[in-house]
């Protein structure tokens, strides 16, 4: 199930799932996470993303 903040376009980053209007792919929110990042030094690092945006990460990761 694809949610409409994240994409899979084969020209933007070689398919991989990122958040919609950037090249950031899905799995580097979830590798910050995973290192222990909350969500306000994500959002710092990547001044792009919104908050939902990481939520809809793990969304992703869990039921995508």
């Amino acid at each position: 199930m694809m949610n409409s903040r994240i994409i899979s376009d084969p020209n933007i980053c070689g398919g991989e799932p990122c958040i919609k209007g950037s090249r950031i792919p899905v799995h580097v929110i979830l590798s910050h996470l995973a290192a222990g990042d909350d969500y306000e030094t994500i959002l710092k690092n990547f001044p792009r993303l919104k908050y939902e945006d990481i939520s809809t990460c793990l969304e992703f990761f869990f039921w995508g």
